[in-house]
């Protein structure tokens, strides 16, 4: 029985999950803060740490295990307390003990046990999805330096250049006018020629083409199979596992093709708020479902699986 992942699914609801007779893992919920060294930006999560005076059997992990893999509640408490001999032994023994996606456990010089949390996990549901993004540096000043020593540059510039033209612009003037007026009415006239020519090229082109695939489109059924009729299952609930979220459109439609492949009634359930669109192996009306489920796909299919809270309209 690998505990740790009982206790990392009763993480994402409670913000206790006592283990009898070893200790307590704790949750408490941090704002989103920002970097400023490194200009990076961190979202809100849930911070665990380890209470080793909290012992007492509160009943939670033994009851979830009792439902999970549908044993008496005894059982449940009589596999939970075996397992912690197991565990007080290899603490006992120098090892370090590494309960996944949670963090690592060991003894100090004095006996206590000392928690290391990992940060590989985010225990908080409301920022699934949510990663730590950095920005980049914007050098505004070096393009205000620029734009300054244009402004300074154009006015002399143009100055110079006015005095140069008005000598002349009298002069040629007239000439200029009639020109103009003649290369006008020419242009007009073979601009006009070559875009009624273009649109007529271009129609009989999209023509050919509309020909060809009529052709190609055109077969005779001879013996048409009878009409079907497909009863499509919707699926209903707020919790949703999420097998992955795909940038590109096709992409999450092949993601979907293989998971059904495998029996998952997969889905796409739209885009996120970042435009990726997400892929779930299916959605579940209460969270012991979903949680059960998402214990068996982590264990035999994705490590990375996680679960989605959300109302879908």
């Amino acid at each position: 029985m690998h505990i740790e992942t009982y206790i990392s699914d009763l993480l994402y609801r409670y913000d206790c999950v006592t283990i009898p007779e070893f200790g307590a893992f704790l949750t408490k919920r941090v704002s989103a803060r920002i970097d400023e060294s490194n200009h990076t930006f961190f979202p809100p999560k849930k911070v665990i740490s380890f209470n080793e005076q909290l012992q007492h059997n509160d009943g939670l992990l033994a009851s979830y295990i009792s439902d999970a893999e549908k044993i008496p509640y005894e059982v449940a408490v009589q596999k939970i307390s075996k397992q912690v001999k197991s565990i007080k032994s290899f603490l006992i023994e120098g090892e370090t003990l590494n309960f996944s996606n949670i963090g690592d456990l060991i003894l100090n010089a004095d006996g206590k046990i000392v928690f290391e949390p990992s940060n590989n996990s985010n225990y908080l549901t409301d920022a699934f999805g949510l990663s730590e993004l950095k920005a980049s540096n914007v050098n505004r000043e070096v393009y205000k330096e620029n734009v300054e020593t244009l402004e300074e540059a154009i006015p002399t510039i143009a100055i110079t250049q006015e005095r140069r033209e008005k000598r002349s612009y009298l002069k040629y003037a007239a000439v200029a006018l009639i020109a103009l007026t003649v290369g006008g009415f020419a242009a007009s006239s073979f601009y006009n020629n070559q875009v009624e020519t273009h649109n007529q090229l271009a129609q009989e082109a999209a023509n050919e083409q509309l020909d060809a695939k009529v052709q190609q489109a055109t077969f005779v059924i001879e013996n048409p199979l009878p009409a079907a009729t497909l009863n499509v299952e919707k699926q209903q609930g707020k919790y949703h596992i999420i097998a992955g979220a795909f940038r590109v459109e096709e992409n999450s439609d092949k993601k979907v093709e293989e998971l059904q492949a495998l029996g998952f009634k997969a889905r796409t359930i739209g885009v996120n708020k970042y435009g990726l669109h997400e892929v779930v192996y299916s959605s579940y009306e209460t969270s012991n479902e979903a949680l059960a489920a998402l214990r068996n796909i982590r264990q035999n299919f994705n490590q990375d699986a996680w679960l989605l809270v959300r109302e879908l309209k």
